[in-house]
């Protein structure tokens, strides 16, 4: 007989591998569709690199895309580290992005040191905002977070588009629903000329860093990784978990919304309602490639947007699909998640006699 037991201890080696072997099965596996579509594929390979490291230009697109994603990505893992499942990060952005363009298209005029701060500060608030109305609900109802969250996703678009059509809506768009654009002393300045990577990346890279201080080094980190592995024991020993949850649904929200003001304040310059291609959802997969270290999202997050980049520019030199990039994410995560399975548990074979006295 076959029996799933748990690893005594895993080795770090084990721990660290397995995001890095995950990602190059992925890319492995990815050869066959592409073989299929009739590409060549270590030609398609060198275009996929090409297209992420070959030029000034590309890199800097490269970074422009990972910045949305370390924001997600630190989002989920936060609140999956303290166990709250937080799959609303795409509706935060929102949130936060129309904060941004509320108060940064003219609502307050000041000079870009007081401007720039009050944007993010504003869509930061939207986005915790968004992430504690489920934990409240989850807190004082029970109601579960995922679907919760998952929901107040497609509410938050629709009203999106309410106001896209409405109080947002730019009256010199010719009749496109889109906002206003935010002032020039709003927007985040760019950290090369001429091209789109913006300071929003800076910012994405400290909060990853302190990030992983607070969790790892602080109070608050041990109450969370606590609450994470045991709420019923961490509560036995003192520590309030609902306040616990609260506060990383704060900043887990404040993070998913500074991905919206990173895209709305940082690249775009105005809000639609296809500002993001995904991102929320996207930085789950980067918070479970990275193995929910805030460090590792950095990581994660840089190959994921070389893979869709990669992807984008072999699509244009090949000729095959560019949704390739989403196959490859996709067989990512579920790499992740084997390889994250067999860190934790292994499979013991027994013998019959010992399975019939047992």
């Amino acid at each position: 007989m076959i029996r799933i037991e748990p690893r005594e201890a895993p080795s770090r080696l084990m721990t660290l591998g397995i995001p890095v072997l995950s990602a190059l099965i992925a890319l492995a596996l990815a050869a066959i569709p592409l073989a299929f579509a009739g590409a060549p594929i270590a030609a398609a390979y060198r275009e996929m690199v090409k297209g992420v490291l070959g030029s000034t230009f590309a890199i800097s697109e490269t970074l422009t895309r990972a910045t949305p994603l370390i924001f997600t990505g630190l989002a989920a893992a936060l609140a999956f580290r303290a166990r709250l499942w937080n799959i609303g990060a795409e509706g935060q952005l929102y949130l936060g992005a129309m904060a941004a363009v509320a108060i940064g298209t003219g609502a307050i005029e000041a000079p870009a040191i007081v401007l720039i701060p009050l944007i993010i500060l504003a869509g930061t608030a939207a986005g915790a905002a968004g992430m504690a109305v489920p934990t409240v609900l989850k807190s004082r109802f029970g109601a579960d977070e995922v679907v919760t969250t998952l929901l107040l996703n497609f509410i938050i678009l629709i009203f999106l588009q309410m106001m896209l059509e409405g109080p947002l809506k730019d009256p010199m768009g010719l009749g496109w629903p889109q906002s206003p654009p935010i002032l020039d002393q709003g927007m985040l300045p760019p950290l090369m000329d001429r091209m789109r990577v913006h300071s929003g990346l800076i910012i994405a890279l400290v909060a990853a860093g302190v990030a992983q201080f607070m969790l790892m080094r602080s109070v608050w980190g041990f109450r969370l990784r606590a609450v994470g592995e045991n709420a019923a024991a961490a509560r036995h020993a003192g520590i309030r978990v609902n306040r616990t949850m609260m506060s990383v649904a704060v900043v887990s929200g404040a993070l998913a919304g500074m991905a919206g003001v990173s895209e709305v304040a940082g690249l775009k310059g105005y809000l639609t309602a296809d500002l993001s291609p995904g991102f929320g959802y996207t930085g789950i997969v980067v918070a479970m490639l990275a193995g929910l270290s805030p460090v590792g999202v950095v990581i994660s997050a840089l190959f994921i947007a070389s893979v869709f980049v990669g992807a984008d520019s072999m699509s244009r030199a090949m000729g095959v699909s560019s949704y390739l990039a989403d196959l490859v994410v996709s067989m990512s995560l579920l790499c992740v998640l084997i390889g994250g399975f067999s860190a934790r548990y292994r499979i013991v074979r027994t013998r019959a006699i010992e399975a019939g006295s047992a």
